[in-house]
């Protein structure tokens, strides 16, 4: 959430932010009208306090004089009164602003990217030739056994898979090594709840403006996560760290669960968009002065993923319009796909600097003058678990009907070099 003050006088930044971000629906002028508003009462009110205050003394002293203060207690319980209606009026100011506020996405680094594309930053690693036609993880899963989806209709409906076999072994071999390998890389390893509260979905920027893509169970009032993300920064909401702690680096392994309305076409097909799957996630709390380091370390701990499992990629930096609703700046990390040639997204790289901070009070005490400032967090997929299936499905098949398995992960798939062909 922006500061109140920071967009007062910085408009015409927010206007040029909705801009990049392709957003029309954002009515700024309200924003400031409703703020002169809130404004101007508590100035009101505030007066009414004092004239009450010095209505009080002189009550008092005319009780001592032995003199009838009736005329001055009407007075009093009228400015009661008004006080009261300028309370009641003040909160419902306030919560228009803060309506306001809580769906203002947050303002943009100056690196963000004009215009509606992203910039390719960098690839790695050699796109596989084939000399035979290639197909794609879908029906590769389908005819080896190992993904059903017919079945996970019949079990919950469309938007689910079922994995079988060699499939749920690749699936738990991914999350284990991608776990093993973040926590070598110095993130300390949490298991939260799948479930979170409201404050804590606000908290990180889910709520309100994403209500309509969430599970929630309505009689306790929480929402099945979407991402670990929202549980992970919720660790330390309302809480005040000490800057010799930071930065903290966490990795966690969650469900997600989404409801990912709308239509998609074959590009989006099988297990690339899924309203539940799993994924690995990396958040970071840190100061303000090096919360851009730890994102390129964030994002190099992602990649290196990626390397490990010898799977081609691409990073781009993420223009306006691309990035999340949350983030300040950030990175997607595309994994090549060869059935439609083309690079996919398996991971972004966020830092959203005191946006989220400021909607959880997440806060951290400067060492040196004992000051209290908003800490920045960061957070990326390492990576998402199912996009990562596809990828290995695809760039690993074999002219058999076969898939090799990337040699980092046999000692995670009980010792297997191959994917073959399962009894349905």
């Amino acid at each position: 959430m922006l500061s109140i003050k920071w967009i007062r006088e910085n408009l015409n930044v927010v206007k040029e932010n909705l801009k990049k971000r392709g957003i029309k629906d954002i009515d700024l002028d309200r924003f400031i009208s409703l703020d002169n508003e809130r404004r101007k009462i508590i100035q009101q009110v505030e007066e009414l306090k004092h004239k009450q205050n010095a209505y009080s003394k002189k009550i008092g002293k005319l009780k001592k004089e032995g003199k009838d203060p009736q005329d001055l207690i009407c007075e009093m319980q009228a400015l009661s009164k008004k006080i009261r209606e300028g309370g009641r009026k003040r909160r419902e100011c306030e919560g228009k602003v803060q309506d306001f506020l809580l769906n203002l996405p947050n303002k943009l680094h100056s690196r963000v990217p004009d215009g509606e594309s992203n910039v390719e930053e960098r690839r790695w690693g050699k796109i596989p030739q084939s000399d035979f036609p290639l197909r794609n993880h879908q029906e590769i899963g389908e005819s080896l056994g190992i993904l059903d989806f017919k079945r996970a209709a019949k079990i919950t409906g469309s938007g689910f898979v079922l994995y079988r076999g060699s499939g749920a072994l690749l699936e738990r071999a991914l999350i284990n090594f991608m776990l093993d390998l973040h926590i070598d890389q110095g993130y300390r390893e949490v298991l939260p709840p799948f479930m979170t509260n409201s404050s804590a979905t606000m908290g990180t920027g889910q709520l309100p403006k994403f209500r309509n893509e969430l599970y929630k169970c309505e009689k306790d009032d929480f929402y099945l996560v979407p991402t670990a993300e929202v549980p992970v920064t919720n660790l330390h909401r309302e809480e005040i760290l000490s800057e010799d702690i930071l930065p903290l680096s966490y990795v966690a392994y969650t469900p997600c669960f989404r409801r990912e309305a709308g239509a998609y076409g074959k590009r989006i097909q099988g297990i690339i968009r899924q309203h539940q799957f799993n994924k690995v996630e990396l958040v970071k709390f840190t100061t303000p002065q090096t919360s851009y380091e730890e994102l390129e370390k964030l994002l190099s701990d992602a990649e290196e993923v990626l390397k490990r499992l010898e799977l081609p990629f691409r990073v781009v930096r993420l223009c306006g319009k691309e990035l999340g609703f949350s983030a300040a700046f950030g990175y997607d990390i595309e994994v090549w796909l060869p059935s439609q040639e083309r690079f996919l997204e398996i991971s972004t790289c966020s830092n959203f600097e005191d946006f989220q901070a400021r909607r959880a009070s997440i806060r951290y005490r400067n060492k040196k003058d004992k000051s209290i400032h908003y800490v920045h967090t960061l957070n990326g997929s390492g990576l998402a678990i199912g996009r990562t299936v596809v990828a290995i499905l695809e760039n690993f098949q074999q002219k058999d009907g076969r898939v090799l398995i990337p040699e980092v992960l046999r000692p995670y798939m009980r010792g297997q070099k191959w994917i073959e062909k399962e009894n349905s």
